[in-house]
């Protein structure tokens, strides 16, 4: 039985692209290993049909944080059998590098993010310089890889003549009926982090007549509670802590909207094709986002959402508005939602990740 370690720098128990890669892959036969690491506030795994490992680390700020995480991976890493590694962006591509190496066994590259464009990155010219380094020694050296959309796949042959396949962040189709009649309610699911729109959503919230529930944590969140306090949003603007993929899913279907909101800054951001984009799909609710690259071509083939050219909070509540008033327009969305169900789900792209790990592996 081939076994393949999955290094992520951050928390198991929410990263639901590492649950579907990994249950795919140890579903079809491969011993698999997903390796993290372990938060203070880090809640009990899952049991789950793959091993979880997650390594203790005592910094949790910082650089220091990627330096601890990294040498501890890579001490974990020499001691263990493994057929290939695959790391999951660039905060873990270094110990998979050299343990790929001295093991001579298959590395691939995993990228969630353009990283070096994050706009946490880009807005902090050392730090960028540093991460840009990582990218320029190591990605040209994981020749196999895949990414979440076509267009970063696109930017990674452009500087480093890589060719990455492309299997996108889509959840499951589990054909469950859903009840289309729903309490109007907004929700943003995932990571409460810079250039998520916050800035603009909650003062637009003051103009929409709906609750809007957020599920999540980030590097963002003392910003949000100042801005809910800031624009009095305290009953209109509730913010939840993050759930399980089962859980957010369910609470995904319950609501009327979806919101979906990137800045700009950075072509990470305005390359993105985030997983909540197709969840809202599979939970047929129509959502408003961008009208970037990768949402305007799946938005001309499936009418699922309201773009919106710019980010201000004028676009953003009249965006939300529409869903809420115009019933036709709703209708047409939710449609085509619950029909683009049976094109992005992880059927189809899980075995395109079966095919890309059989043909590495053979």
């Amino acid at each position: 039985m081939k076994k393949i370690y999955f290094t992520v720098f951050n928390e198991l128990v929410y990263d639901q692209r590492m649950k579907r890669i990994c249950s795919t892959l140890a579903g079809t036969g491969y011993e698999i290993v997903l390796v993290g690491r372990r938060l203070s506030d880090s809640t009990p795994l899952h049991q789950e049909n793959y091993t979880q490992h997650r390594l203790i680390c005592r910094f949790n700020r910082g650089k220091m944080r990627y330096i601890e995480f990294n040498i501890r991976l890579l001490v974990f890493l020499l001691f263990r059998k493994a057929d290939a590694i695959c790391a999951i962006d660039l905060d873990t591509i270094v110990p998979c590098y050299v343990i790929s190496s001295l093991k001579r066994i298959p590395r691939v590259y995993d990228a969630h993010e353009l990283f070096s464009e994050m706009k946490e990155v880009v807005t902090r010219p050392a730090i960028r310089n540093i991460w840009l380094s990582v990218e320029k020694k190591f990605v040209p050296v994981f020749r196999h890889g895949y990414t979440v959309s076509e267009s970063i796949a696109a930017e990674f042959y452009k500087r480093y003549g890589v060719y990455y396949e492309v299997i996108r962040n889509v959840p499951r189709n589990d054909g469950e009926v859903l009840r289309l009649n729903r309490e109007k309610t907004i929700i943003y699911q995932g990571a409460i982090n810079e250039a998520r729109g916050f800035e603009y959503l909650i003062p637009a919230m003051a103009f929409v007549d709906a609750p809007l529930y957020i599920y999540g944590f980030g590097n963002f969140e003392k910003e949000l509670y100042r801005l809910i306090e800031e624009h009095h949003m305290e009953h209109k603007v509730f913010v939840k802590p993050p759930q399980s993929p089962e859980v957010l899913k369910i609470l995904t279907q319950q609501a009327y909207i979806g919101i979906n909101l990137v800045e700009p800054t950075g072509l990470n951001q305005y390359y993105s094709l985030a997983n909540k984009f197709f969840d809202y799909i599979q939970s047929g609710i129509p959502q408003v986002t961008m009208r970037y690259p990768e949402y305007e071509n799946i938005n001309n083939d499936y009418e699922v959402a309201v773009l919106i050219d710019e980010l201000s909070v004028s676009a953003v509540a009249e965006a939300i508005n529409a869903l809420l008033q115009d019933k036709l327009l709703y209708e047409k969305l939710q449609h085509n939602c619950l029909v683009a169900r049976s094109t992005y789900n992880w059927q189809h792209e899980g075995n395109k990740l079966i095919a890309f790990y059989k043909k590495l592996l053979q």
